[in-house]
């Protein structure tokens, strides 16, 4: 029912007065429990989940007790996984999650915040001490419609922050720097804290902040960002350089995060979770020195920005030897019809339907079809899902893990 009445023009701004009556009716239900926390709230396009997990390992390492809220779990020693399909829940189990946060003696929040929730106001009532942004790119424009009303709601974030730390190499820090009540900036070309002597490998990411040294175990140029804009709340925090750079170091992987699925096959397997044109981009240059073919496998997801799937197309072409099109959560809209988008971008790129671009719908399938494909020395993508639990069709969700999946082909295939 709810996806139906979303096709109504303007039905998102004329249910704001609920989400409104929700979020403050669910505050006061639980005593608006993130007052009592310090809280350290996460936003940007991609990059939250990990910047997140990164600053929760670098405060529990340093002895603090510190609740974590994302996209993949929640919770402060034991994280409970995350199995709905939403970053940011809704108000009153946002409420309820940080009281049993506070009920087990954190004193620190670490939260993702999204535009969707910041629209809203699920985050009412919940005081925000440092307000990180990741980078801002094209997403969500079903929902907020233009680039600069998607930036804006995220502005509210730092409108509401004592203090936000904002990301210097990304275009959107400069109208954020106009709004924010106080500010430092980080960046790799540019910002007051930059990383430099920047060594990339595939299993991990060094450079130095300063004094500092800092090394992360997962790969890419992003985790440069993310680990830096972690590095900066550390400092604010009173955090001494041997805790953060420790507690950073500290954290192995994130769940659906650039995940290498090893079963002692000859080529190399990574789940992650990018679904948006930048991310795609950002896993392919973090890829980019691999000398094998690379078989990319991905999808969209139905009922959401449309206009992103023939970019998203593109980019697979142009990266990929291989490009296996898929499902993703198509929800109520037509798998056929959503891949349609990705088939237009990938041949416009040069790939040819039935040769260098293949279409199977079914996830499993298609992640056996590019497992099967792959010879000594390839590297096989899985894309867009990452950590989720469920797959989303029209007759509701199914069971399906991306990194599952992939083991019990490989194991099948020895």
């Amino acid at each position: 029912m709810k996806e139906l009445l979303e096709k109504i023009p303007f039905y998102n701004s004329a249910v704001l007065p609920y989400h409104f009556a929700q979020s403050l009716i669910s505050g006061a239900r639980y005593s608006f429990p993130g007052k009592h926390l310090r809280v350290i709230g996460i936003t940007g396009t991609n990059g939250k989940t990990t910047t997140a997990f990164m600053v929760w390992q670098m405060l529990n390492h340093a002895g603090f007790r510190a609740g974590l809220m994302t996209t993949v779990a929640w919770g402060v020693d034991s994280l409970t996984p995350e199995l709905g399909h939403m970053t940011t829940v809704d108000a009153f189990t946002l409420n309820k999650r940080i009281a049993t946060i506070r009920s087990q003696g954190a004193d620190f929040l670490v939260l993702e915040v999204t535009s969707h929730a910041l629209a809203q106001f699920r985050t009412l009532g919940i005081p925000i001490e440092i307000a990180v942004f990741t980078n801002l790119t094209h997403d969500h424009l079903d929902y907020h419609k233009t680039f600069a009303k998607y930036r804006a709601t995220k502005g509210k974030l730092f409108k509401k922050a004592q203090l936000s730390i904002l990301n210097a190499d990304d275009p959107a820090t400069k109208y954020y720097k106009t709004i924010a009540h106080k500010y430092i900036t980080y960046g790799i070309k540019s910002g007051q804290n930059r990383a430099t002597e920047v060594k990339l490998a595939v299993d991990g990411v060094k450079y130095s902040l300063g004094d500092m040294s800092i090394e992360t175990h997962i790969p890419g140029q992003f985790n440069v960002y993310n680990s830096l804009a972690a590095a900066l709340v550390g400092r604010t925090l009173g955090l001494s350089d041997q805790q953060i750079t420790e507690g950073i170091g500290s954290l192995n992987s994130v769940e659906g995060r650039m995940n290498i699925v090893d079963e002692g096959q000859p080529f190399t397997v990574i789940v992650d979770y990018a679904h948006a044109p930048d991310a795609l981009e950002k896993v392919f240059a973090s890829v980019g020195g691999h000398k094998g073919r690379i078989i990319s496998v991905h999808g969209g997801a139905g009922r959401r920005d449309p206009s992103t799937r023939p970019i998203r197309g593109e980019i697979l072409a142009k990266h990929s030897d291989i490009v296996i099109i898929t499902e993703d959560d198509s929800r109520d809209e037509d798998p056929e019809k959503i891949a349609q988008g990705f088939i237009n971008g990938a041949t416009a790129a040069g790939k040819t339907l039935g040769k260098d671009l293949l279409v199977e719908l079914d996830r499993a399938k298609a992640i056996k079809l590019a497992l099967s494909k792959a010879r000594k020395g390839d590297l096989v993508l899985i894309l867009g899902k990452g950590h989720e639990k469920t797959i989303l069709r029209a007759d509701g969700p199914h069971e399906f893990e991306d990194i599952k999946e992939a083991r019990k082909f490989l194991k099948d295939l020895r």
